[in-house]
């Protein structure tokens, strides 16, 4: 377990960043780690790796947190980066140090503790759905108090197939039994994308319009189901909080 910082330092937290949005999108709302980077506290001392790029975490002792973003990629292709980081990741599990992946995060996470990961039998989930909490949840350091149901925006062809061994179901949809799932005190996976507005999801599907057309999803309804998703949004400050508490 990594040593605790004195009070007076801020909290270190890696964003490992694991590709890079559309171009449309990232030209006015910028890329992924600007999307973390909001949504965590200010109060973190905060490093972006991109690791798809072949940079570097270092240790991971080095951190008091880890986040790891979503990616155009799929882990089931176990690109070089993707696998040394799934073994980073892994180490750091073990460790005992706070992580929060997302999308292919928290993909490359199960990956990396022995869980699969896949396409989903039936295709693409896109647009802002619903998740139902499991009754764990109400126990969980991270979603304990949030309710039971809640929106948030989703956009993704790969699922964790089957959880790693140990792993606690703490949420599900009716498209996706694995919505999010934690692993040991302090590793979690969230499928859907706690970082992204409602206005970057309206982007996703307006990018999306041609393939989701072909793929027999209807975009207009999605567009117009598209709404704000401020409880899934919290869980970025709760886990940010979650770091900083262990400080103290």
């Amino acid at each position: 377990m990594s040593e605790p910082r004195p009070q007076s330092q801020p909290a270190r937290v890696v964003i490992l960043k694991t590709g890079t949005t559309y171009p449309s999108i990232r030209e006015v709302h910028g890329d992924f780690e600007a999307w973390f980077v909001r949504g965590l506290s200010p109060n973190l001392a905060l490093t972006v790796i991109n690791v798809e790029q072949g940079e570097l975490p270092g240790a991971p002792e080095q951190w008091d947190g880890i986040v790891v973003t979503g990616s155009p990629a799929m882990v089931s292709d176990r690109a070089e980066w993707s696998e040394n980081t799934a073994r980073w990741l892994a180490d750091a599990v073990e460790q005992q140090i706070p992580v929060f992946g997302v999308c292919y995060g928290h993909q490359l996470l199960a990956h990396a503790l022995g869980g699969e990961v896949g396409y989903h039998p039936k295709g693409r989930e896109t647009g802002t759905r619903t998740i139902e909490l499991t009754a764990e949840a109400a126990a969980d350091p991270l979603f304990a108090t949030l309710p039971g149901s809640f929106k948030a925006q989703l956009t993704h062809k790969q699922s964790v197939l089957k959880l790693p061994a140990g792993a606690v179901l703490l949420g599900r949809s009716d498209f996706e039994p694995h919505q999010a799932f934690r692993v040991g005190e302090c590793a979690w996976g969230v499928q859907f994308h706690p970082e992204f507005t409602d206005t970057v999801m309206k982007g996703y599907l307006n990018v999306q319009a041609p393939e989701l057309i072909a793929e027999n999803l209807d975009p207009k309804a999605l567009l117009a189901a598209a709404e704000p998703a401020p409880v899934a949004s919290s869980l970025l400050q709760r886990f940010s909080n979650l770091i900083m508490n262990r400080q103290r």
